[in-house]
């Protein structure tokens, strides 16, 4: 692309908060926007924000995100002039870029050509190698054959890295350690890729325990200039997903960051790139040593701590350079001020092995005085569609300290209900002290938390305290708990007017709590009590005096499906109590409960990928029988017990829901 291109509107072939987050980019530069969107995003914000908006298919991907033609008909249907594409979906595809150019429209970012040879990492790593820049021994060759994949496995040595050719992010990547699970671990690895990117080539690298990832922001225009916006520590991993991302990376001998940045400008200018680009290396900090892994060709989900720190608007950028503009700037005027912190926020559940949370949101109260780039708000559905991020928080402060204890207050102050959130586990992580002294790596969670991880429980006294913040919730102003329920009281509220009793989910322990005004009493279950004068429930906050002391905390109350779940502020951080009420309790014990050790049922609603077991087969506890694919993730779901499958539920290709019965078996003791 040279010279001047104009447009007018922009039509975002994305989703969620980077559509959000591209739609402002279009307004600072006074250009009218177009959301595309499926069926299950029709209620979005990003649709409702947008100047325009049109559906382009089903809740699927392939439907409508993945859906080249749907999104070109609706560049022409709306007279859009230039699309972009955000990151993921089609954002790094070289086919799709070359049909928005081929279809008379600019293509908001790099050349198609670039996007190519920078898409296929084994491409990528040869040009890296042409410009200088050290590269990890592997296999990269064109030969996929099964035969050859394990002859250069076993040539290169444990522990390396099976990785898709296509695609990143962590989807088709397997660790390996024994030769002897090289066969499982290519084979899933290309089931992955093939799922995650249409691609099912993979390639053989050597594994770098203890290594930091740290990646350098480039940006280029069609005059030939490229400069660089410093680097990113992006460490904090898991399963090779990034979980909390840094500008600019700490504890780095100034020497070696030299010479990243160097060497990013130089491969960005050894392929003619234009655009929004990164670079990332693989930082062995025992050597002194990096190596390059990959570039993304497109804006990365951590470019807000780069804009922080900068002060330079990437997406305003990218825009301009689609036009034709030079870079305003020279390498000279791109100063750095303070550190900025990146906290992705996503719907999963830490405590049961981060398993993807949907539903609606029934409560959205973030933080205030932060950047939160969010794709939803009260109201919004999360579906098993799309990826489980759905906001990010950053936070900006002079020093790398200062922007911890920043992102730690604006946690505890996120108030979520509907859906469960991975608030506690970054907090935790944030917290822990071999973040605080940046001894972590990209492998080190295991060893962060090598006794497991649980979310916060809260004592005996912040239990009283949830109750109490149920009770004031469950009672309008002005009037007892037990009138708000009306036709839903089941018996009398037993004991003195105004008190009501709240059972623990966990261990069934009851808490008394005594209302007279805004004078609250709780009685614990050893028979201690607190009371807490002044109570109040407001704003997503308690607040109070307890022995004298005013205080307010956090605190906010959500519906699950057979009790509340109070979240609470606690000086160890967020704590989730569940409890019922006389109702709940009712309830409980009339329904009783469900399910089996007999019976798998998915975890969450997917889609079926494979079914690997047939009916009257003998099975281990822990065989793989069924495999879910549920936010862009492929996972494996285990035997319950040893036994025989009598009954099978799903097959390949079925969209199951949560807790939707999969397999049956027989328990061997039965056999």
């Amino acid at each position: 692309m040279a010279g001047e291109m104009s447009f007018t509107r922009v039509l975002i072939a994305n989703r969620g908060e980077i559509a959000r987050r591209i739609q402002r980019g279009c307004r600072k530069l006074g250009l009218e926007s177009v959301a595309v969107f499926s069926d299950a995003d029709r209620d979005a914000p990003f649709v409702a924000e947008a100047d325009h908006a049109v559906c382009i298919g089903g809740a699927a991907p392939s439907d409508s995100y993945l859906n080249v033609e749907a999104i070109l008909e609706a560049a022409r249907a709306t007279g859009a002039g230039a699309v972009h594409p955000g990151y993921g979906f089609l954002s790094e595809n070289a086919g799709f870029a070359a049909a928005v150019e081929a279809a008379g429209l600019v293509f908001i970012g790099p050349e198609p050509d670039a996007i190519a040879r920078m898409g296929s990492k084994i491409e990528a790593k040869a040009a890296a190698e042409a410009a200088g820049v050290p590269v990890l021994p592997g296999y990269r060759g064109e030969d996929q054959s099964d035969a050859r994949l394990l002859q250069e496995a076993e040539a290169l040595g444990t522990p390396f890295l099976v990785k898709a050719s296509a695609g990143g992010g962590g989807r088709g990547m397997r660790l390996v350690s024994d030769l002897g699970d090289a066969p499982e671990a290519i084979a899933s690895a290309r089931a992955e890729a093939q799922s995650a990117f249409g691609d099912p080539a993979v390639f053989l690298e050597r594994y770098a325990p203890r290594a930091r990832h740290v990646e350098v922001q480039v940006l280029g225009d069609t005059h030939g200039t490229v400069l660089h916006l410093g680097d990113r520590d992006c460490s904090l991993q898991r399963n090779h997903q990034k979980l909390i991302e840094e500008a600019p990376a700490a504890d780095l001998p100034e020497a070696v960051r030299d010479r990243m940045r160097a060497a990013a400008v130089r491969l960005a200018q050894a392929i003619g790139y234009r655009s929004a680009g990164t670079v990332e290396y693989l930082y062995d900090p025992g050597r002194g040593e990096y190596y390059f892994l990959e570039m993304n060709t497109r804006l990365q989900v951590e470019h807000p701590v780069t804009e922080a720190i900068t002060g330079i608007d990437l997406v305003e950028w990218q825009l301009r350079i689609a036009r034709g503009e030079p870079l305003a700037l020279t390498q000279g005027d791109v100063q750095f001020d303070g550190h900025a912190i990146e906290i992705r926020i996503a719907a999963e559940n830490p405590d049961e092995n981060f398993r993807p949370e949907t539903g609606e949101i029934s409560l959205w109260a973030p933080p205030a005085g932060v950047r939160l780039d969010t794709g939803v708000e009260a109201g919004s559905v999360v579906s098993h569609h799309y990826d489980s991020m759905i906001a990010k928080l950053i936070v900006h402060a002079p020093d790398r300290a200062g922007a911890i204890r920043q992102a730690v207050v604006a946690m505890d102050a996120f108030a979520v209900g509907g859906v469960g959130l991975n608030l506690a586990y970054q907090r935790a992580l944030l917290t822990h002290p071999d973040f605080a002294a940046f001894r972590h790596h990209t492998s080190g969670l295991p060893e962060m938390f090598s006794g497991g991880w649980s979310e916060p429980s809260a004592d005996p006294r912040d239990m009283a305290l949830a109750a109490m913040a149920l009770h004031l919730h469950l009672a309008p102003a002005g009037a007892s708990p037990w009138e708000s329920l009306g036709s839903w009281r089941l018996t009398a509220p037993a004991g003195w007017p105004g008190a009501a009793s709240y059972w623990a989910t966990t261990k069934d322990d009851q808490i008394r709590v005594n209302g007279s005004g805004s004078v609250l009493t709780a009685v614990q279950p050893d028979g201690q009590a607190i009371t807490v004068e002044s109570a109040a429930l407001a704003e997503c906050r308690l607040s109070g005096r307890f022995d004298g002391v005013p205080f307010s905390r956090t605190a906010y109350v959500a519906r699950a499906s057979s009790h509340w779940r109070v979240h609470l502020q606690t000086p160890a951080g967020m704590t989730a109590t569940d409890l019922r009420t006389l109702e709940d309790q009712h309830l409980q014990r009339a329904t009783g409960g469900s399910g089996g050790a007999d019976l798998m049922s998915a975890p969450m609603p997917g889609a079926v990928a494979e079914v690997r077991v047939a009916l009257g087969d003998r099975v281990k506890a822990g065989d793989t029988l069924v495999v879910l694919e549920a936010m862009k993730l492929l996972q494996s779901l285990p035997a319950p017990v040893a036994g025989v499958v009598t009954e099978i539920y799903c097959a390949p290709g079925d969209t199951v829901a949560g807790h939707a019965p999969l397999i049956k078996l027989d328990p061997e003791e039965n056999t």
